[in-house]
């Protein structure tokens, strides 16, 4: 009997649950079809999606200066860390304990995850860039998904914009995957001299590659919610959830594509280059 009586409250609970969700789902559609057709806009559906890649319309004001708005997002989110950074070393780091807890655990894992990408892929002096990959990866995280915020910013024409993620601008993964590539160079010169840096220039699309990359793959997702933006009446709901998805996705995606490959191209470059032996013919 109670078996029954349990298996029946159960039951109705998910009765209850469901019927719910549909009546949530049932406001949303009749919200869409009572708002229907959306208001006017000013741009059309081209203009909106080539200032969201060249960002030529909507310049920011930094200082007197027109900017591109990626270049505020940067500026705020390097800010953000660096300051979070400090925080938690002066404060959370000379207090962690043997057992620890769950910031703890969050920051050792996060630490160990690139620290065990640099070792498995890069066997020779994974130091360097267990460091430069913690510092990209983190920052590529959360700079994409600055733009789930949605932080207000005037432009230069006194209209107010939200700020997309720093590498949705063409400049800001240009100069992410110079850098990169700068760090697998200099690692090459050092520890292979000429052959080392002969080596790391034959990759000379890596750069390219790399940037392009990045900026396709961010891209795609603004356009496609500037696209689910336009097309839906008044944005409802499913704009949301998109552009969730896409940030989400896109932000661990180009993380680990980005850090992997640096570590990967950084392994070879520092890797000691076994000499070829000159068999020498004894003379009789």
């Amino acid at each position: 009997m109670e078996r029954n009586a349990m298996n029946k409250k159960r039951r109705n609970k998910k009765l209850i649950f469901l019927a719910i969700w549909l009546a949530v789902l049932a406001g949303i559609v009749v919200g869409i079809l009572l708002l229907w057709p959306p208001g006017s806009r000013h741009e059309n559906i081209r203009e909106v999606m080539r200032d969201g890649v060249l960002h030529e319309q909507n310049k920011m004001d930094l200082f007197g200066l027109e900017v591109n708005p990626g270049l505020i997002s940067a500026y705020m989110v390097t800010a953000i860390l660096l300051t979070a950074a400090a925080l938690i070393r002066i404060f959370t780091i000379p207090g962690f304990q043997t057992v620890p807890g769950k910031f703890q655990c969050m920051i050792e894992k996060l630490v160990e995850f690139f620290s065990d990408m640099a070792n498995s892929n890069s066997h020779h002096r994974p130091r360097l860039v267990g460091a430069y990959i913690f510092s990209a990866g983190v920052y590529l995280f959360f700079g994409t998904l600055f733009e789930l915020f949605g932080i207000q910013w005037p432009t230069a024409s006194g209209v107010s914009m939200s700020l997309p993620a720093p590498v949705s601008d063409i400049n800001a993964a240009i100069a992410l995957g110079v850098l990169s590539y700068a760090l697998i160079l200099g690692a090459g010169i050092i520890c292979g001299g000429f052959r080392g840096a002969l080596g790391v220039l034959k990759d000379f699309s890596l750069p390219i590659s790399m940037s392009f990359r990045l900026f396709g793959a961010l891209i795609s997702g603004l356009l496609v919610t500037e696209l689910v933006y336009y097309y839906v009446s008044l944005s409802f709901v499913l704009p949301v959830i998109v552009g969730v998805l896409f940030t989400l996705l896109h932000a661990i995606v180009q993380t680990y594509v980005l850090t992997t490959l640096v570590s990967i191209f950084y392994g070879e470059a520092v890797e000691p280059k076994p000499r070829k032996r000159k068999n020498k013919k004894a003379k009789r």
